[in-house]
């Protein structure tokens, strides 16, 4: 923990040196950019007619209920993204670090060809030695692995560490150096890479919330077999891995990053297989990068809340939200729609936790109920939304995810999949403690003014 209050005091330090005037995109876009069109999806073959496409968005509104996000969001996300849906991928719903890594460490050491690796955070503890070593092992055996690390969120980790690394003949690249005098491109301390992605073969990809680290080395409070006492206990974050064709998407991010960070040239390797159908899954992949001209997450999420209809079910861990991400949570909610939002009742950045916490009064009178995870720091990235369309990803709902990081999220399109999220979202809601209007106008004047100080950092965090 003392690490990770070094690295955050270090990036609010500088940041606010170096932060730009940067700020949301309007959302009038969203109403100016859509166009009636027909939604597009796309097979490992390559795109699905227009009668196929109309055939597949009937089925999944008759398996829905005719829910009208499914009408607009669908053409809606393209235009923004401008990536299609893709079919015929498995989804599964990884629940805390024991799980994923796990399937992630089943993924390594099955692996024939690559392993491309993106990681915020790498910590040089039990965690981060045992997919070390791994890596180093499956080199070693001729299968080509290739890491992203943040320069910032590796800040605690000993440059002997990604020196083993490469030594052993991993390809190791440094996301913008925090140091000017190694970066080989124009230096961006601003700019930071928070994505979480694996990629196997490429034709597996995990990601989500969950960083190379100890916190996650045991599962949360809920999902533990022992005693319900927190003592102890992992931190909840959520991640998935998908097997499919859609795991190209994920793939051209990675290299994306790789290339445009100045990685050395890449051998030759299998990276874009085609990959036959492993389930019924519509996927897209979106990743949002402060080069974009605007936030693809960050629209689309605020896109999909507009369009809600009956449901709208947040999980997020650093909740900052700006002018127009409130108005559409508040929004939904008078209209009608069951708006309901799962946030921290502690966490590893104070400023981050008091600051999301001074707009718990307008969020409450403006009828969203909020939701505070008890017994275990709150890592999660999720929404779910009309029974029909989820998200889970490495973006948080504040500034700094939308504007000065490099994100990843995969948006899933299905009934089947959104009845598991729902159901994580209501075993959270069982350990999770409700914010009554009344109860939160009385806390203490010592609380609101740690809000009010922490409000002011809004943009940077």
């Amino acid at each position: 923990m003392a690490l990770k209050f070094i690295r955050g005091a270090c990036a609010v330090g500088i940041f606010s040196c170096v932060a730009g005037c940067a700020n949301m995109p309007n959302t009038q876009f969203l109403t100016e950019r859509y166009t009636a069109q027909a939604a597009r999806f796309k097979t490992a073959l390559g795109p699905v007619s227009d009668k196929r496409s109309a055939a597949l968005i009937a089925e999944l509104k008759g398996k829905s209920g005719d829910i009208d996000i499914l009408d607009k969001q669908i053409t809606l996300e393209q235009e923004i993204v401008g990536r299609p849906l893709v079919m015929g991928n498995k989804v599964v719903l990884l629940q805390d670090g024991p799980a994923t890594y796990a399937a992630m460490f089943a993924a390594i050491r099955g692996a024939k060809d690559h392993i491309n690796v993106e990681s915020y955070i790498i910590e040089e503890d039990g965690v981060g030695r045992q997919f070390a070593d791994l890596l180093i092992a499956r080199q070693a055996e001729g299968v080509q692995v290739n890491l992203i690390y943040d320069s910032v969120g590796a800040l605690g980790t000993g440059r002997e560490f990604f020196t083993r690394l490469a030594e052993a003949g991993v390809a190791v690249l440094e996301f913008n150096p925090i140091n000017p005098l190694t970066v080989k491109k124009k230096w961006r301390f601003n700019h930071r890479d928070h994505r979480k992605l694996m990629v196997v073969d490429g034709r597996t990809a995990f990601l989500g919330g969950i960083n190379i680290s100890n916190v996650y080395s045991s599962g949360s409070s809920f999902f533990r077999s022992a005693a319900p006492s927190a003592a102890g206990a992992g931190w909840r974050d959520t991640d998935i891995q998908i097997d499919g064709p859609v795991v190209a998407e994920f793939q051209r991010l990675f290299l994306q990053t790789w290339n445009k960070q100045k990685g050395k040239p890449l051998g030759s390797k299998g990276y874009f297989p085609v990959v036959p159908v492993q389930g019924t899954e519509l996927v897209r992949a979106i990743g949002s990068t402060p080069d974009d001209p605007y936030s693809l997450i960050y629209l689309t999420l605020i896109s999909a809340i507009m369009n809600a209809e009956k449901q709208v079910c947040i999980t997020n861990a650093y909740f900052v939200p700006d002018p127009q991400l409130l108005d559409a949570l508040i929004g939904a909610a008078g209209r009608g729609v069951d708006v309901r939002l799962i946030l921290p009742s502690r966490s590893d950045s104070g400023l981050a936790f008091h600051a999301g916490r001074s707009y718990y009064t307008q969020l409450l009178k403006g009828g969203v109920k909020i939701h505070e995870r008890r017994g275990t720091p709150l890592h999660v990235k999720t929404a779910m939304i009309d029974g029909v369309w989820s998200c889970v990803g490495s973006s948080n709902l504040d500034w700094r995810s939308a504007l000065d990081n490099d994100e990843i999220n995969a948006i899933m399109l299905g009934r089947e999949f959104a009845h598991q999220m729902q159901t994580a979202f209501g075993r959270d809601m069982l350990s999770s403690d409700e914010i009554e209007l009344k109860t939160w106008q009385r806390r203490s004047p010592v609380f609101r003014l740690k809000e009010t100080m922490a409000r002011l950092f809004g943009r940077l965090l």
